[in-house]
C-alpha cells in the first residue's frame, strides 16, 4: 500500500499579508467551503492562482479534525499529528478516496477554538495566526485545498478547523469512489461536495455582519505587525 506523500511548504517572505476586507460573503449553507473561498481571495489579491477545490481532500481533512478532537486545549491550541499510515488506512477508507489517487499533501493548517466561529473568525482567529501560516497560504506550489471542520459534541465545542493543501496534478488526485459521493459525513462537514452542514454549524447573515467588524481590526493589526518585521 502506498504511502503519503508529504513536503516542507514554508515558504519564508516578509511581504505576506491577508486580505479579509477582501473576502467578505455569506454562507451557502457550508462553510468549508466558504473558508475555501476566504483563502482564493486571498491568493488572488496577492496575484497567485486560486487553488481547486477538492472534495476528495476535504473530506480527509475532515478526518484528520476528527481524529483530532481529544488533543485541543483549554487555551484553545492544538498538537495533534497523525501518522502517514493514518492516512491511507483510516482517513482515505473512510471517504472513499481511491488509494491509487491518493496525492502529495503539499501543506496543512488545523486549528480549534472550544466556541462556534464564523468562518471568516475561524480564518483569521484560528488559522492565520502568524508568519508561517501566512507563507503557507501563498505557497505557489499548491493546487489543490480541501477544508474539514468538525464539532467534538453535539451542543458544545471544541470546534476544529483544517486546511489541506496539495501540489499534485488537480482533477486526478483525492478521487472519491462512487462518481465522486464519498461519504455521507454525520459530524461535521468537509468542502467541494455542495452539501450544507447540519443546521448547529451554519451562520446567519447577522452573525457574519458583527463578525467582520473584529475581522477588519484584525486586518489592520497584522498589515501593521508585519510593516515592523
Amino acid at each position: 500500500m502506498s504511502k503519503p506523500h508529504f513536503v516542507s511548504s514554508c515558504v519564508h517572505s516578509r511581504n505576506i499579508s491577508y486580505y479579509p476586507a477582501l473576502c467578505c460573503f455569506l454562507s451557502k449553507g457550508n462553510p468549508a467551503d466558504d473558508l475555501v473561498g476566504i483563502i482564493n481571495k486571498n491568493r488572488t489579491a496577492q496575484k497567485l492562482p486560486e487553488l481547486s477545490n477538492s472534495p476528495g481532500l476535504g473530506c480527509v481533512a475532515l478526518q484528520y479534525a476528527e481524529e483530532c478532537q481529544g488533543n485541543c486545549a483549554s487555551n484553545n491550541t492544538i498538537n495533534c499529528h497523525p501518522s502517514a499510515d493514518d492516512f491511507t488506512e483510516v482517513f482515505a477508507p473512510n471517504c472513499g478516496v481511491e488509494l491509487p489517487t491518493f496525492g502529495t499533501i503539499s501543506g496543512y493548517l488545523i486549528g480549534c477554538q472550544h466556541k462556534d466561529l464564523t468562518p471568516a473568525e475561524a480564518f483569521s482567529e484560528v488559522l492565520i495566526r502568524d508568519h508561517k501560516s501566512l507563507s503557507l497560504l501563498g505557497n505557489r506550489s499548491h493546487n489543490d485545498v480541501g477544508v474539514g471542520i468538525f464539532r467534538a459534541h453535539k451542543h458544545k465545542g471544541p470546534y476544529l478547523w483544517c486546511v489541506l493543501f496539495s501540489n499534485s496534478k488537480s482533477n486526478t488526485t483525492f478521487v472519491l469512489d462512487d462518481l465522486g459521493k464519498g461519504i455521507k459525513q454525520k459530524k461535521g462537514c468537509y468542502s467541494g461536495t455542495g452539501n450544507p452542514c447540519s443546521r448547529a454549524n451554519r451562520y446567519t447573515e447577522a452573525s457574519y455582519i458583527n463578525s467582520w467588524t473584529m475581522v477588519l481590526l484584525s486586518f489592520f493589526f497584522f498589515q501593521q505587525f508585519y510593516q515592523k518585521l
